[in-house]
């Protein structure tokens, strides 16, 4: 989709993303956000592959949600054996070009200063080529790419892009064990929705929470006991993580927790989750605001005759929830499928980190590299992924040293460094352009 803001003299940007799963169009929203901040609201965001191949677009998006569930091996084999692939191999060759009579178009139309790409779908830098220069009919565009994974993948990897910005100094060094110069590569981190820009977690800090006067208050809107531990259960914008009810009923057999579980914008996830558990569903509120594709609890009211050592007592169940900032703030940890995005958000809000059957590819690979960097722990059974919660909540010392963990890897205010980074370069090469 095409969502065009043409106001001003700034710089106009063409951000490129990709509708396989929501990081892709988060990162370039958390973009544009930055951007509008300093005043620049000439932002153009581009689903590429979706304007130009609508019907190739929506096959293989579901075939990459569905191999979450049918065919995760398949999908890991083919991520493993073109991991390595050149820009102009033929497979590469092949993937850069899909799009390119549609990114002709809307630069003609556009005329961007710049273009960033959050998704690898490279047409516009192909076309850079001095063989296809003369097809684009205008100037060389700088192009940017922004690596929303902690895995590299050398689909990512084109001689086109002028500059990189990567989650990790790991990731840098393998650009440059690639023949990217050092130069051409920024550590940034993943860049956030404004949210997450002074996010902190329930267990350190509690100095920012939107409007709400207290963490009791937000606990409170959330249908949350202020008093108990919450393991926060992300299901994935799709709501496809394997297994749910059983990761739910083990968790929620420890009386002294109690779980959060956003199940997406799979809406008959969460009707089949609040079905089985019977849980205790508020009312709805009169107002809300905050969260999109679900109605919030009404404000937790502790009685005499509530019972919260039943398990349905203690399960609050979400479907799309937009504020995501505040749900992090109040857990303890965090259960998730290990996409780039979210796992930066978790980092950012300083929540320990949990995967469970991570799917082969790059999610396996994100939940591999913060396993090793002691910031996440591997699951592959429910009772397990039980086991290790437990583990960690009662250890006081193992929850500082993964706290310890998470700052390391912690990349501070990324989109605002990306967009300044930028901009500068874009006047620093107007002004060169301009003393010609």
């Amino acid at each position: 989709m095409l969502h065009s803001n043409d106001t001003g003299r700034q710089p106009k940007l063409l951000i490129l993303y990709a509708s396989y799963g929501q990081g892709h169009l988060q990162a370039a929203k958390a973009l544009q956000e930055a951007l509008q901040e300093r005043g620049n609201h000439r932002t153009v965001l581009v689903d590429l592959m979706a304007e130009s191949h609508p019907w190739l677009n929506e096959m293989t998006r579901r075939m990459y949600l569905s191999s979450y569930t049918y065919m995760p091996s398949l999908y890991g084999w083919v991520y493993d054996v073109t991991r390595p692939m050149k820009h102009d191999s033929l497979f590469g060759g092949l993937l850069h070009s899909l799009g390119r009579d549609k990114i002709r178009r809307i630069v003609a139309a556009e005329q961007p200063d710049a273009v960033i790409h959050t998704f690898p779908l490279f047409a516009l830098p192909a076309l850079s080529s001095s063989r296809s220069r003369s097809k684009l009919r205008t100037a060389r565009i700088p192009s940017y790419a922004v690596i929303t994974d902690y895995d590299l993948h050398c689909r990512w990897v084109h001689p086109a892009v002028d500059r990189y910005y990567v989650a990790t100094p790991d990731l840098k060094r393998e650009l440059s064990g690639l023949g990217i110069t050092g130069g051409k590569v920024r550590v940034t981190g993943i860049p956030l929705r404004r949210g997450f820009r002074s996010c902190h977690s329930n267990h350190s800090n509690h100095s920012n929470h939107s409007n709400h006067s207290s963490p009791s208050d937000l606990s409170m809107e959330y249908g949350l006991r202020p008093d108990l531990p919450t393991v926060l259960i992300m299901a994935g914008a799709q709501g496809v993580m394997p297994d749910l009810p059983e990761l739910c009923r083990e968790l929620l057999a420890m009386s002294t927790l109690q779980v959060a579980v956003v199940c997406g914008r799979n809406e008959a996830v969460k009707l089949a989750l609040e079905a089985q558990f019977h849980s205790r569903v508020p009312a709805e509120p009169a107002a809300v605001s905050s969260v999109q594709g679900t109605a919030l609890p009404a404000p937790y009211e502790a009685t005499a005759s509530t019972s919260y050592s039943q398990p349905g007592a203690r399960l609050r169940i979400f479907g799309f929830v937009e504020p995501i900032h505040e749900l992090m703030s109040l857990a303890s940890c965090i259960v998730t499928k290990p996409g780039g995005i979210t796992l930066a958000e978790a980092i950012e809000a300083g929540l320990p980190i949990f995967t469970y059957r991570p799917v082969p590819g790059q999610e396996k690979q994100n939940a591999l590299y913060l396993a090793g960097k002691g910031a996440a722990v591997i699951a592959s059974t429910p009772s397990a992924l039980a086991g290790e919660i437990t583990k960690l909540l009662t250890d006081p010392i193992r929850y500082k040293n993964t706290e310890a963990a998470l700052r390391k890897l912690r990349m501070t205010n990324a989109a605002d460094t990306i967009v300044l980074d930028i901009l500068s370069g874009l006047n620093i090469m107007e002004e060169a352009s301009s003393s010609l």
